[in-house]
This record gives C-alpha cells, sequence and structure tokens, in this order.
C-alpha cells in the first residue's frame, strides 16, 4: 500500500493499472512556477513538494507518490483554462503544432527520496474552428492543463506522439513502476506474477 499525493483520478486509475494498492492523501500546495525557474525544475520540485507535504501531513510510514505534469509550448506551461476564450486560444496554438508534455514522479520512503522525469512530444493535426467549438462544448477540456485530454476525445487530434501516453495522462507508468520497485513496492497484481512464473 502506498499513498498517492494527488486528487487526480486519472493518476490513481493507472496505478490500479499496473496493481497498485494505494490511498489517496492530495497535496495543498502552490503549484506555481517560479521566475527563473526551468520546466523541468518546477515539475521536480512540485512532485517531490507534494509527496513531502503529505507524508508530513499524515505522518505516513508507506511509500508517497507525487507526480507533476505540465504542457509546454513555446517555453510556456498551459494550465487549465480559465474560461472559453482562453481554452479557445490554447487550442489554436496547439493546432498543427508540436508541444512538449513533461511528468515528473518522485517517491518518499522515510528519509528516501527517488525521482524520475519523463518527456513526451505530443504533435496535433490542424484543428479547424468548429473543431476547436465542439471539443470545448463537450465539456472535456474544462479542467485538463493544456485544454485536452488524451485519454478522451482529445485523441482524435493527436497526430503523433514520442515518449510517454500515460506520461501525457499524468503518471508515466515506466518512471513510476521503476521507483516503485526501489522501495520495495510490487507493480504487478500477484496473479499476474504467478501466471507469468507458469509461461
Amino acid at each position: 500500500m502506498i499513498i498517492l499525493a494527488s486528487s487526480s483520478p486519472r493518476r490513481s486509475a493507472l496505478l490500479h493499472q499496473i496493481g497498485v494498492a494505494h490511498r489517496v492523501v492530495p497535496a495543498q500546495i502552490d503549484e506555481r512556477r517560479l521566475g527563473d525557474e526551468s520546466v523541468e525544475a518546477c515539475v521536480r520540485r512540485l512532485a517531490e513538494h507534494k509527496a513531502r507535504h503529505v507524508q508530513r501531513l499524515s505522518a505516513a510510514t508507506e511509500p508517497v507518490l507525487g507526480a507533476d505534469t505540465a504542457v509546454v509550448l513555446d517555453d510556456q506551461m498551459l494550465g487549465k483554462p480559465a474560461d472559453q476564450a482562453d481554452g479557445l486560444a490554447m487550442l489554436e496554438r496547439l493546432s498543427g503544432r508540436t508541444h512538449t508534455v513533461v511528468s515528473a514522479v518522485t517517491v518518499v520512503a522515510g528519509a528516501a527520496i527517488h525521482s524520475a522525469l519523463s518527456r513526451t512530444e505530443v504533435r496535433f493535426r490542424a484543428l479547424t474552428a468548429a473543431e476547436r467549438q465542439a471539443y470545448w462544448d463537450s465539456g472535456e477540456p474544462r479542467d485538463k492543463a493544456g485544454a485536452y485530454a488524451i485519454q478522451g476525445l482529445g485523441a482524435i487530434f493527436v497526430e503523433q506522439l514520442r515518449g510517454s501516453y500515460s506520461g501525457v495522462m499524468g503518471l508515466p507508468l515506466f518512471e513510476t513502476a521503476s521507483l516503485l520497485a526501489r522501495v520495495g513496492v510490487p507493480v504487478l497484481p500477484a496473479h499476474a506474477q504467478s501466471g507469468a512464473r507458469q509461461r
């Protein structure tokens, strides 16, 4: 059992996908980027801050996993849209271009801190104004960084992806599994492990 320092249902679902039992304790922290901070440094800092904050807050003895994800275009981090105009403007900027999704994962176990970073290049096809409006009207982009969800309707806009699909969702599973293994957390259900041995 671990603690997920995030209220994201997508991160929780991804942990369930790889058989990691967990409970959710959201981290309430300031997630703003510092003035002279690189994107990579920002997501690493926030992932670690979330994990350490929840560890202290809950006096946790279990490993705590924190994660942070940024959608980046022209070195600008695209957060959740403030309103319709903001969301449509983000989709227009992403249209026909390649952007980067940077995800950091930190696992804190006792005094030990383990971190990893994932970078994924995502190219959108060109989007018409009608498509952007229809997508906004679907409701999906409203609470998503970069105003899209690759695991939902937004998938139809992705022409090419180089990197981690799960990282774009918010939790890169290759890196996550590697970090959890380092602190002794199994990343496959017991029945899957026994099945593999039988084969």
